[in-house]
């Protein structure tokens, strides 16, 4: 039997435009005479297209494309993913009824297995947590057997196919079905009730994050052997988005033997069309391949190159003008910018005020020349004092008096960055032809560590995802293994990270910013990816235990390096959790887009409110007790 494996690009929302090249690879799949072609879950649709769902005329019009695939099947089955409707009947939200479908289809028919009143595959599982809100748009197959009063498990059943003369039960699931740890039951067990599977299926969407090429690896694999069944998982390429995250779509689509082990594996990226042979029947596949760890840096550099590129091809811009300071978030920015999308496109601005250095100047043209970039440089100074002069002079006026505001040196801050970001960026990205980036990264987005309209605004943040400790890492990636020469001056890389907004924060004095990276960007990450949200009770309890530095994966001594005693932690963790829970959620909210990197981005991958800063009593109880001993 000869399988052709479709790791499609899937275009959100254009179903006309993924119909189309799904037949284009149905054609090329026969020429290459393959038995079987395979595509991904909702590849018609699309994944994340948020309440486009809702649209009758949207669901048509994909139903009606994947009619036209349909037609395409002949001397061929064809299994894709795709959006079903039952207009009879309704979705818990009233509308009309949804199912995230999988279709089989051979010489212009659909074939199943008559488990459902449907022709088609529903999926089963219905992940509504994290990004995930599956089960906002779609039924399930759980639904719908305890509307018709029916156990799942006869709706769970192997679909028979006849190749080549020989006759093939498959097993087929759509994506979440095979993680059913943590659910009721397992879409797979039931269907391999019998042990009568001949071949195992599932079709996905499934984003990249950061590890999760080893954990898919090692769970397909399980499944592989559990079932003593050969495994075949089918994932898209591309990006897609619920507005305020970015997904990239990594493919990495897969083959396993009856053992487990890795016969084929997809490139990364990479939207191709690929065949393997299988005896199904005699269980004799081809030659297994390692399963290589994950390198980290490698990942994250080819993933924001990627996402970059898609996103900007999707909104439809191609200049880009990127703020730099001196230091490591806009120099970084500026090589990823410029590889995804060409020196010519970016145009770097610096734009001093009296408290930037000429060292973080120098590094800042430095690193243009580097890149070989247009160059632009705007003093600050003479605006921000004219914003100063022009606020403090224009007197408020109530009830016949007049007072004048004095603005405070914080405040004076925050306007030179908004005049760089609101007054200077704007213009020239207008006037270049393009948009201005956001260089923040996660450390500073948790906290609010930036300015409102100011450093904190841009068209997309596609750094914000990583914490300081793995831009550092990024930056001398790209120095060692991309470039394999100083892009990204050393200077920058080994400067202290600073504002350079007060003299307070002056760089070549070794004053930088009040955020101690190398304790805090384990803190912060602790408080925001755990899967069960750790608060600060639990850092309390942790620290009382002598615990916290182990459990945060941070250096070991680092709480002694800067905190005095017991008092100091808590003052510093107070004041991080209330910008945290504070302003700083405010901010998140009014962010550019971020593209997501780790399980738990800011956005849609970490669903927030703006509520009071939290203390749980234990925390208050344990807080005493550690102040008492200080």
């Amino acid at each position: 039997m000869k399988i052709a494996i479709s790791q499609l690009e899937i275009i959100p929302s254009m179903p006309c435009d993924n119909a189309v090249r799904i037949i284009s690879f149905i054609s090329r799949a026969k020429k290459e005479n393959a038995d079987i072609v395979i595509f991904p879950e909702l590849c018609v649709t699309g994944y994340m297209i948020g309440d486009m769902w809702e649209s009758e005329r949207f669901i048509a019009e994909c139903e009606e494309l994947g009619d036209e695939i349909i037609k395409s099947s002949k001397d061929i089955y064809v299994i894709f993913g795709n959006v079903a409707a039952d207009r009879n009947k309704k979705n818990f939200d009233g509308r009309i009824r949804k199912y995230n479908a999988m279709f089989v289809a051979k010489d212009g028919k659909l074939i199943h297995n008559n488990s459902t009143e449907y022709p088609f595959i529903i999926k089963s599982l219905l992940p509504n947590y994290k990004e995930f809100e599956d089960s906002r748009h779609f039924f399930s197959l759980r639904d719908l057997a305890f509307e018709n009063k029916v156990d799942v498990k006869e709706y769970l059943k192997p679909l028979e196919i006849e190749c080549n003369g020989e006759k093939i039960k498959l097993g087929l699931t759509i994506c979440e079905d095979i993680w059913s740890k943590n659910y009721l039951y397992s879409p797979m067990d039931i269907i391999n009730t019998n042990k009568d599977v001949d071949l195992l299926i599932n079709i996905s969407s499934s984003h990249y994050s950061l590890i999760k090429d080893t954990e898919r690896h090692n769970m397909h694999g399980a499944i592989a052997s559990k079932y003593n069944m050969p495994f075949i998982y089918v994932n898209n390429v591309g990006i897609q988005n619920n507005g305020k995250s970015v997904y990239t779509f990594d493919g990495v689509s897969s083959v396993y033997d009856n053992n487990g082990n890795l016969l084929f594996a997809g490139n990364r990226y990479e939207e191709d069309l690929y065949f393997i042979d299988m005896d199904i029947k005699n269980k004799k596949f081809s030659k297994s391949i390692e399963i290589k760890d994950e390198d980290e840096y490698k990942s994250i550099y080819n993933t924001i190159i990627y996402g970059i590129r898609k996103f900007v091809k999707s909104i439809g811009v191609n200049k880009f003008v990127i703020g730099v300071s001196g230091g490591i978030d806009s120099a970084l920015s500026a090589v990823m910018y410029v590889d995804a999308v060409g020196k010519d496109n970016v145009l770097l601005v610096n734009m001093p005020s009296k408290f930037n250095s000429d060292t973080t100047k120098n590094l800042a043209k430095t690193l243009a020349d580097n890149l070989g970039c247009g160059y632009m440089v705007v003093p600050i100074q003479e605006s921000v004092d004219y914003t100063v002069k022009q606020l403090e002079n224009s007197p408020i006026i109530k009830d016949g008096k007049e007072n004048n505001l004095k603005l405070s040196s914080f405040v004076i801050e925050n306007i030179q960055a908004r005049d760089r970001s609101s007054r200077v960026l704007s213009v020239i990205a207008a006037g270049f032809g393009g948009v201005f980036t956001c260089n923040a990264n996660k450390t500073e987005t948790m906290v609010g560590y930036s300015t409102m309209y100011g450093d904190g605004a841009g068209f997309f943040a596609c750094l914000a995802d990583l914490w300081k400790y793995q831009v550092y890492g990024l930056a001398n990636y790209v120095n060692n293994e991309i470039y394999k020469k100083e892009i990204i001056p050393y200077g920058t890389i080994n400067i202290i990270p600073s504002a350079e907004l007060s003299f307070d924060q002056a760089v070549d004095e070794g004053k930088g910013d009040p955020i101690k990276y190398e304790y805090h960007d384990y803190l912060f990450k602790f408080l925001t990816e755990s899967w069960n949200r750790y608060i600060l009770e639990n850092i309390l309890e942790f620290y009382i235990d002598g615990v916290l530095e182990n459990k945060l994966g941070c250096k070991a001594g680092i709480l002694n390096k800067y905190f005095k005693n017991g008092i100091d932690f808590i003052d510093d963790l107070e004041r991080w959790w209330k910008q945290f829970m504070g302003m700083g959620i405010s901010k998140r909210i009014q962010a550019p887009p971020i593209l997501s990197i780790s399980k738990r981005s800011f956005g849609f991958g970490t669903r927030e409110s703006q509520n009071r800063v939290y203390y749980t009593a234990r925390y208050l109880h344990l807080k005493n007790k550690i102040i008492d001993l200080s």
